[in-house]
């Protein structure tokens, strides 16, 4: 179960995460074996002057349109399945939202079974 973080600043309103979150969900069940019914997304929103990044580090030019998604997944993925991700979230996002590839950052860590409880503070064991 991946969670997601994306952080951005203040231009994306409630319809535009919607869409950012499908657009992630997508590439994320195509690409990186998320089931379908598997998704927790949680969005942070910054306000502007409340993001401090460096806007051409390892990229072209960030604008304040920039996205990071930070996941955490339990099951570990190889270097094929990550690259497929990163190349169909910033394709789509480009294409469906017209968000520049160089504005989307993704983090992704990986985690033991044990590190999660789903819920009623049991201890996850698959």
């Amino acid at each position: 179960m991946p969670f997601v973080r994306i952080f951005t600043g203040s231009r994306y309103g409630a319809p535009e995460c919607q869409r950012i979150s499908d657009i992630l969900h997508r590439a994320m069940t195509d690409t990186f074996a998320v089931p379908a019914a598997d998704r927790f997304h949680f969005f942070d929103h910054f306000a502007d002057g409340m993001r401090i990044f460096d806007r051409h580090y390892l990229s072209g030019s960030r604008s304040e349109g920039y996205l990071l998604f930070h996941i955490v997944a339990g099951k570990p993925r190889d270097a094929a399945q990550k690259a497929a991700f990163y190349g169909q979230l910033a394709r789509d996002l480009q294409s469906e939202m017209g968000i520049a590839g160089d504005d989307v950052m993704v983090v992704i860590q990986f985690t033991a079974a044990e590190d999660w409880s789903f819920s009623r503070g049991e201890l996850y064991q698959p």
